[in-house]
């Protein structure tokens, strides 16, 4: 694929990616395709299908939650406490409960080849920095990497309107309360 056609890719999953997490996974394929500055046709070029687009996404998700966590593991050993911390709020960062929301409608009976071997080995990597921070006594040996990932999905759920309103700082105060309560003798 040419250079210019794997930058419209990527800038199509992209706006794809914020749109199905600021507005849900039935909007308008026409609204990701003008946001990504292609018309119609050029993004079913790309992507055959709603379902098509929705796997790209997820393996993007996959992709980031991945590099975060090997980013992280490799200066846990320098500052631990740092690592770990910045892990968790990089992973809220991307929107983990709005774009699974989004996404839920679209997962196939069956996962891709693809999609299962990228979530194996994104979550094998999770789970090795999961290990590096238990060691330095930051989280309980108890919480797997789909836990932490389903955990943080939670916390960052869109909120109606009229909660966000009521609690504006709520997702910030439960990465706090979910990072002291992961630690061991909690």
């Amino acid at each position: 694929m040419r250079a210019d056609a794997v930058r419209r890719r990527q800038r199509i999953v992209h706006e794809a990616r914020r749109i199905f997490a600021a507005h849900g996974g039935t909007v308008a394929l026409e609204t990701i395709a003008e946001a990504s500055g292609v018309g119609i046709a050029t993004f079913y070029r790309n992507f055959e299908s709603r379902a098509a687009l929705a796997d790209e996404v997820a393996l993007s998700i996959l992709s980031d939650i991945q590099q975060a966590a090997a980013e992280a593991l490799a200066g846990i050993h320098d500052s631990p406490a740092g690592a770990w911390e910045s892990y968790v709020k990089r992973l809220v960062t991307m929107d983990l409960g709005a774009l699974t929301e989004a996404l839920s409608g679209f997962v196939r009976d069956e996962m891709s080849a693809q999609l299962r071997d990228a979530q194996a080995t994104t979550l094998s990597g999770v789970d090795q920095l999961l290990a590096a921070a238990h060691d330095a006594g930051l989280v309980r040996r108890d919480i797997s990497a789909l836990e932490l990932i389903i955990a943080i999905g939670m916390i960052t759920r869109p909120l109606p309107d009229m909660l966000h309103a009521a609690a504006p700082d709520l997702r910030e105060k439960m990465v706090e309360v979910f990072i002291r309560g992961v630690r061991p003798g909690t």
